[in-house]
């Protein structure tokens, strides 16, 4: 089992540690840190042979971001196909989605930017901060291990999973919850039909064991049943206190 380094900044003397607390990960080897955030226009001016740009740790980090996002995706989403499952991760890791994960650590603050990268704002460019977002990452990796990078992503991400489209699927987020705290599968039942042929409107109920959690409507089965699901996971929630 991974444990995360937890230490305060008392524990230790890096000029990181600010960022570090909000990676939730602290570097046994600083430098790594510094490597990835320093950009290669930094590289370009100051002409230090000591140090690295994060060139080559942002290919790595890519691949360690995919593989933790991938492996969050499919124990997060045990029903959900493959296809969607690409969808959801594809939205997490694009351009878009890294900078907003780059904007909440407040990354573009803690980059070597060369002056005339800086002039050329380039503490605000998506690309620049998801590049050293993704360095980041790798330098977890080559500090800790996956086990250290992945509980840095899930910390990041998890509350962008929402937003996803498995992250809007209530039923496999149903199924998750209802087997780890309940050991049961949910079934559902469409209990009755309303309307004409051209403007049917299904109402279905979802039991666990002998219980109802949920009952809703919707114009397909499908949309009943997420709708339910969506009742059941907040009843299900209340029951148990919020977990």
């Amino acid at each position: 089992m991974f444990h995360s380094h937890r230490m305060t900044s008392t524990d230790r003397s890096s000029p990181y540690t600010a960022l570090e607390e909000k990676l939730g990960y602290f570097f046994r080897d600083p430098t790594l840190c510094e490597t990835a955030l320093t950009h290669r226009s930094w590289m370009n001016e100051t002409q230090k042979t000591d140090r690295s740009d994060n060139e080559r740790m942002e290919f790595l980090g890519d691949a360690v971001l995919s593989l933790a996002i991938s492996d969050m995706l499919m124990r997060r989403y045990p029903q959900q196909p493959e296809g969607e499952l690409s969808k959801a991760r594809s939205a997490l890791v694009n351009e878009a989605g890294l900078a907003r994960v780059s904007d909440a650590l407040v990354l573009g603050e803690w980059i070597f930017l060369g002056r005339g990268e800086e002039q050329a704002g380039g503490r605000q460019k998506r690309s620049l901060l998801s590049n050293a977002l993704e360095a980041l990452l790798g330098a977890v990796y080559l500090d800790g291990g996956f086990a250290a990078a992945q509980a840095v992503v899930e910390r990041l991400f998890q509350g962008a999973l929402t937003d996803t489209p498995a992250g809007r699927d209530f039923k496999s987020r149903l199924q998750e919850v209802s087997q780890a705290c309940m050991q049961l599968a949910p079934v559902y039942t469409v209990i009755a039909q309303h309307g004409p042929d051209h403007d049917r409107t299904f109402e279905v109920a979802i039991l666990l064991g002998e219980k109802e959690y949920g009952r809703a409507r919707g114009k397909s089965k499908k949309e009943a049943q997420q709708n339910a699901a969506e009742l059941a996971l907040t009843a299900l929630q209340a029951e148990r206190g919020g977990a």
